[in-house]
Formats: C-alpha cells, sequence, structure tokens
C-alpha cells in the first residue's frame, strides 16, 4: 500500500522527502549528498506507472481514467511504499484519484499560500506574480513539465489543502514554517508516524545527524555545488531555476504588494485561519 507524500507544487515536499528517505535509509545516507535518497520516493503519476494502461500518456484523461488501476498494479505485492505527489485528492468526473484499498496514509506538507505565490513564479517560469497568483486561485490547474512525471491536476491551493485534510486514516499534516521553526519537533512527527510501518530504531543522536543535513542552508549549499538533478529549466533562457530559493516563512513581504496580500487572505480566509497563518 501507498504512503503518500502529498502537498501542493513548492510547498516543501523535497525536503520532507529528504527527511522521510534520511529516516528509512539512514545507514545508506550519503552525508555529502542529501539529495542521494530521494530517488526511492517515485513521483507520481510516472511514465512507468501508465505506460502499458495509457495509449496517450500525455492525454489527461487517460492518466485520470487509470489512476486506481496504477494503483492496483503497484499494490500487487502487499508491500509499504512511498509516493511523492502533487494531485488533488478527489475525483475527476467519475474516476477517484486513489481509495483506502491502496493508501495505507498520508503525510501533507502544507504551506503559506503567500509564500508559495513567490516560488510559483520562479518555479514554472511563470511572466510575473499576477500569473502566480492566477496559478494558486485557479481550480481546474494541471501541472506539465518534470521530466517522467505525467500531467498532474493541482487545482487551487484551497481546493487542494481540503481535498487531502479530511483523508480517514493515518493523515500527519506537516507545516512548512513548522520545519523552519522548530525542525526537531517536526522529524520527531515524522519519525513516530514512519515507526507505524517500518521498523526503526533511530537513536536522538541519528536524528540529530539527519537534521543537519536537511538544513534548509546546507541543502541550498548542495543544491549550488551540483548535487540537486530536479531542477528544471526556464523556458525562455534555458537556466536551471533554483530548486532551494527562497526559505524564511515571512518571505512574501518582500515579494508581493498589498493589494494582492488581500486578495490571497481574503480568498484563503477560512484555511488561512485553521491553519494559524492570519
Amino acid at each position: 500500500m501507498i504512503i503518500w507524500l502529498a502537498s501542493y507544487p513548492k510547498s516543501g515536499n523535497t525536503w520532507v522527502r529528504i527527511l522521510v528517505s534520511s529516516i528509512i535509509k539512514f545507514k545508506e545516507i550519503d552525508f555529502e549528498n542529501p539529495f542521494a535518497l530521494t530517488k526511492q520516493i517515485e513521483s507520481y503519476p510516472n511514465v512507468k506507472h501508465f505506460s502499458d494502461l495509457a495509449k496517450d500518456i500525455k492525454n489527461p484523461d487517460e492518466i485520470v481514467q487509470n489512476w486506481i488501476n496504477s494503483q492496483n498494479k503497484l499494490n500487487l505485492d502487499n508491500k509499504i511504499k512511498i509516493f511523492k505527489t502533487h494531485n488533488l485528492l478527489g475525483s475527476f468526473g467519475k474516476y477517484s484519484f486513489t481509495n483506502t484499498n491502496n493508501t495505507a496514509g498520508v503525510i501533507y506538507i502544507v504551506r503559506d499560500p503567500r509564500n508559495i505565490v513567490s516560488s510559483l513564479k520562479n518555479h514554472f517560469s511563470l511572466e510575473d506574480i499576477n500569473a502566480a497568483k492566477k496559478f494558486i486561485l485557479a481550480k481546474d490547474n494541471w501541472v506539465y513539465g518534470e521530466t517522467g512525471v505525467l500531467p498532474t491536476f493541482v487545482s487551487s491551493w484551497k481546493m487542494h489543502y481540503l481535498s487531502w485534510k479530511n483523508f480517514p486514516k493515518n493523515y500527519l499534516l506537516i507545516k512548512y514554517e513548522d520545519l523552519l521553526k522548530n525542525p526537531t519537533n517536526e522529524i520527531i512527527k515524522i519519525y513516530n508516524y514512519l515507526k507505524k510501518f517500518f521498523q526503526l530504531d533511530l537513536k536522538d543522536k541519528d536524528l540529530d545527524k539527519i537534521l543537519k543535513l536537511s538544513t534548509f542552508e546546507n541543502l541550498k549549499k548542495k543544491e549550488k555545488e551540483g548535487k540537486f538533478k530536479e531542477n528544471l529549466e526556464h523556458l525562455k533562457t534555458k537556466n536551471k531555476i533554483d530548486f532551494f530559493n527562497s526559505g524564511p516563512s515571512s518571505d512574501w513581504k518582500k515579494q508581493l504588494n498589498s493589494s494582492l496580500v488581500n486578495e490571497l487572505e481574503k480568498e484563503f480566509s477560512g484555511e488561512m485561519k485553521e491553519l494559524g497563518y492570519i
């Protein structure tokens, strides 16, 4: 069965993937390259999960129709596996993204949407900050782009968060801002969650090593050294886009004008209050 590392794009999924893979495969950690183990947690939907199910893997309709079929196939071995996804949880037409037969649990990573807007602009080579605002508000949003990753239905930030928050079993919420503020608390939460599914016996000193490896500053440094291989290219310049390009939880204050902030806070008011963002 599958444990999903689910999030809206640019919410800290890769960061949590590093923590999760380091906890599960602690003895295999390469302390010079914190990204080395992340390849063991694949993105979903991925080409190899659909190549024998869909005639046209670039067609979103065929991907949607085979979500459950591909997961049924992945779960034939009855083993716990972890996948990263940016997909909305729920149904597209009559087709559900997943179900409790295929899903063992969910680690959902959420981030202040005001900060996501500035990150989205860079990540997806969007024209300006208003284009990023339209992206995060759009309910019919599909994402294309990462190598090997198939069309992914992300919808709006609000719809995405609401779709996953009531998953009926083994749901863990991780806030990006808490990872920045108190990483020790968050890694303990993640470790205790994973112990439900894996035989783990890490000591405090082991978790400390993982924390030092995966600080935002270290990840940014190692990306500059060329260790990170998942960067997208800017659509116009073809230069690689820095992935770990912002960190502080209040970075949006430097990037967004008051009108845009007010629009986001109005649109996402209930969810932002619930999460303590406003």
